[in-house]
């Protein structure tokens, strides 16, 4: 029978194991080193859910109620609709209640529930006479006198009342109704984060895309990687959030998202992934959250989309399949591509310290022959639609590109596999990719 955790919120299995775990000396950073035994076996919890939606409970909060209510509109901002609607009745309902009530006790002051009377409000039987106050619909034979003074400074105040409601109720519909949060349904991440070389360079990236024609305007990108760790002093680190640098710096995480585009983190000395390999990757539990930011062209108003990656969506040796296509007047972006990747067979498994101390150099021909074979395919298309171009002369010529003069042609398949059996006849020209690391 295994052993019981010490905490809900502890990584390990007991007090033993956690004192094990604070002692342990951490070579890489990273949890790896020689003689670890692991002790976690349930699934990772995700501190960002796909959806964007914080998986975090608040327990324990002392005058939640009071600060919440000493906020009263942001919490009405926040609610579910439900509950606004709620508040809205309510809001117009005791609002009448009560100035029914207050014209019932001028009544009762007054006088007025006597036959021979001199009445302050004529013909009040019930708070109709507060609705249609407040409502400005008009008393039809109700109609207050100026017999007393108090019901008419009662009229006065309960308009202002309501005007005060109604502007308060109508700004929280409409900043409701206009908060940016539904933008996010058509921003897309990709379901899996990928690491490759690019530029003989070890990159991480994923892929974000704009469902709608209206533009983000300011568009950037954020990252930060989630992991628990422990101090030299012993110190348990439950959640301990790093900036993966994504091109702040250069300005490289300002995009034009018209269409998707792939957000690249090099894995280089200042990355926390520069001592982790693949092996690593796959028995070290951490989380990547994305972050996309940007202003609704609609509204002005700004907006941000949340996801996030955990170790076991990180595909080492991956690569996405392109989704933009150039046609023969226009951009063509094929979504149905958007979350599949194709594997890259020469992608180096060691870390990145150890890729460049040995200063390997891979040739990357696979990404050509494939990426260049989905153009290919693509343009192949077009010209038996349009049967060739025209020469100069007029003539009809054949669209024959310089690559597929130099490549022996080489029918094509649906599946990358199939493509990368092939590469031993496509890439002549080409170095041998170097042994597997």
């Amino acid at each position: 029978m295994g052993s019981v955790r010490a905490s809900r919120y502890s990584i390990v299995s007991s007090k033993e194991d956690g004192m094990k775990l604070a002692t342990m000396a951490v070579p890489n950073g990273y949890g790896n080193g020689k003689g670890k035994v692991q002790t976690r076996h349930q699934p990772q919890s995700r501190f960002v859910k796909k959806d964007g939606h914080c998986n975090v409970q608040f327990i324990n909060m002392s005058e939640k109620g009071q600060r919440y209510l000493a906020d009263i509109f942001t919490t009405c901002v926040d609610i579910r609709w439900r509950w606004m609607f709620i508040i809205f009745c309510l809001a117009f309902l005791l609002s009448w209640l009560f100035f029914g009530y207050i014209f019932w006790l001028v009544a009762i002051f007054h006088g007025d529930l006597e036959s021979n009377s001199t009445k302050c409000v004529s013909n009040v039987s019930s708070f109709t006479a507060a609705f249609e106050t407040q409502t400005t619909i008009g008393y039809g034979y109700r109609y207050v006198t100026d017999e007393c003074p108090v019901a008419v400074f009662m009229v006065v105040f309960q308009s202002i009342v309501g005007c005060f409601i109604d502007a308060f109720i109508i700004g929280a519909v409409m900043a409701k109704m206009a908060k940016p949060k539904k933008r996010n349904e058509t921003l897309v991440f990709s379901h899996n984060a990928t690491v490759a070389l690019r530029d003989n360079k070890l990159c991480l990236m994923w892929r974000v895309g704009n469902l709608r024609k209206s533009h983000l305007v300011e568009a950037h990108v954020r990252a930060q990687l989630l992991k628990s760790r422990t101090t030299a002093e012993g110190e348990y680190i439950p959640l301990e959030q790093m900036d993966i640098d994504v091109g702040f710096d250069s300005g490289v995480d300002r995009i034009f998202l018209v269409s998707p585009i792939t957000i690249v983190h090099e894995i280089n000395e200042d990355s926390p992934f520069y001592n982790m390999s693949k092996q690593d990757l796959e028995n070290t539990e951490f989380e990547i959250v994305v972050i996309l930011e940007g202003m609704v062209e609609a509204s002005a108003m700004t907006t941000q989309c949340h996801s996030s990656y955990v170790s076991s969506e990180i595909l080492w040796g991956h690569r996405f399949e392109p989704v933009l296509f150039e046609e023969k007047n226009y951009y063509k972006v094929d979504y149905s591509r958007f979350h599949k990747t194709y594997e890259v067979p020469s992608t180096p498994l060691c870390t990145v310290r150890d890729f460049a101390e040995k200063k390997y150099i891979l040739t990357n021909s696979n990404s050509f022959c494939y990426e260049n074979e989905m153009a290919l395919e693509k343009k192949e298309d077009t010209d038996e639609g349009n049967g060739g171009s025209v020469g100069p002369d007029g003539t009809q010529t054949d669209n024959i590109s310089e690559t597929e003069h130099s490549q022996t042609t080489v029918p094509l398949e649906p599946r990358p596999e199939a493509r990368i059996r092939n590469m031993s006849v496509q890439t002549s020209g080409f170095s041998k990719i170097n042994s597997l690391l």
